[in-house]
């Protein structure tokens, strides 16, 4: 039965316009972006597929091109259209972010690292620099390594923090394994980059590890 034959209810358009987004379950949401289903199945009994194919909707939003095209009633232009709204997604939540005090929503900070950098394959090492009200200047991913580290150098840091004229920074990085448990190399690096920063007079206020479900802090865990 077409969608259209649904009660309206029941339909996943008209149930996000009368409910809101966050009552919609992943397959629907999924089906609105998709508009269209295929021979014999609604947008929604493909969105269902797709989410039985990858397993979770972050799996299948996280899909690279060749994985993603090879599903039926999927394609490149489909790819194109999701990365767009990935990317949309990022830049509004970066904007969120640099409108407000960083320190005073450690939510919207968490929500933002989370969503730059919980997803790649490889760890990604990056500074977000603040002024001297702690107001985001700029984040910038500045080293990328392997599926279990990634090369920090303390003078690209510094270097990047006097470009910015930053007063204070937060370190971020990922753990790819999804455990945001901090290693003995953390905060080695977190140390070596506090003395090194603090001769210029930049504060590390934090050092934030994102995994799969959480972001730990060091400087909640007393390791700054």
């Amino acid at each position: 039965m077409p969608i259209t034959d649904w009660p309206r209810e029941e339909r996943p358009r008209e149930k996000l316009l009368s409910r809101g987004a966050q009552a919609l379950s992943d397959a629907e949401l999924l089906a609105i972006f998709l508009r269209t289903g295929t021979r014999g199945k609604t947008a929604v009994d493909l969105a269902r597929e797709l989410l039985d194919t990858f397993g979770t909707l972050r799996n299948l939003l996280a899909a690279d091109s060749q994985h993603f095209c090879a599903c039926r009633g999927l394609g490149q232009a489909k790819y194109v259209q999701l990365q767009a709204v990935l990317e949309m997604s990022r830049r509004h939540l970066g904007e969120t972010l640099s409108r407000g005090d960083a320190l005073s929503c450690p939510d919207d900070t968490r929500a933002y690292l989370k969503a730059r950098l919980r997803d790649y394959p490889f760890e990604v090492f990056g500074c977000l620099f603040l002024d001297n009200r702690h107001r985001v200047i700029r984040f910038e991913e500045l080293f990328r390594g392997t599926i279990d580290g990634a090369s920090v150098h303390a003078r690209e840091v510094v270097r990047r923090a006097l470009d910015h004229n930053a007063a204070a920074v937060i370190l971020a990085h990922n753990h790819p394994s999804g455990v945001a448990e901090p290693s003995a190399a953390d905060t080695r690096i977190t140390e070596r980059l506090r003395q090194a920063l603090s001769l210029i007079d930049v504060r590390v206020l934090d050092h934030l590890i994102v995994g799969d479900a959480e972001v730990t802090s060091l400087a909640e865990r007393g390791l700054i």
